[in-house]
């Protein structure tokens, strides 16, 4: 028997009697966007601000910047935690009204 036919026969068995396992693809979907964040950002040139929470990733702050640049805030920023604070609030006062 020819050498290169054995060893194709022997890696077709392998690969039929290999178990099967649960892993999955990392899709774009399940990764994380920020993969790190800044401490530092100054709050005058932020335009806008964007929240994602997936089940995945941890709780992450996109900051939209004046010059269209986006970047990671870290979530425990002392302003970020104040400016959240202040937003829940407002939300609650117009609910109870």
């Amino acid at each position: 028997m020819d050498s290169k036919v054995l060893v194709l026969v022997a890696l077709l068995t392998v690969v039929i009697w290999s178990p099967e396992t649960d892993a999955k693809p990392i899709s774009l979907v399940e990764r994380c966007w920020c993969r790190s964040t800044l401490n530092t950002v100054p709050q005058r040139s932020i335009r806008e601000i964007k929240f994602l929470h997936t089940p995945s990733c941890p709780f992450q702050v996109i900051a939209k910047l004046k010059n269209n640049r986006e970047v990671c805030i870290n979530p425990k920023t002392k302003w970020l935690q104040q400016y959240l604070k202040n937003a829940i609030s407002k939300i609650k006062k117009k609910r109870s009204n």
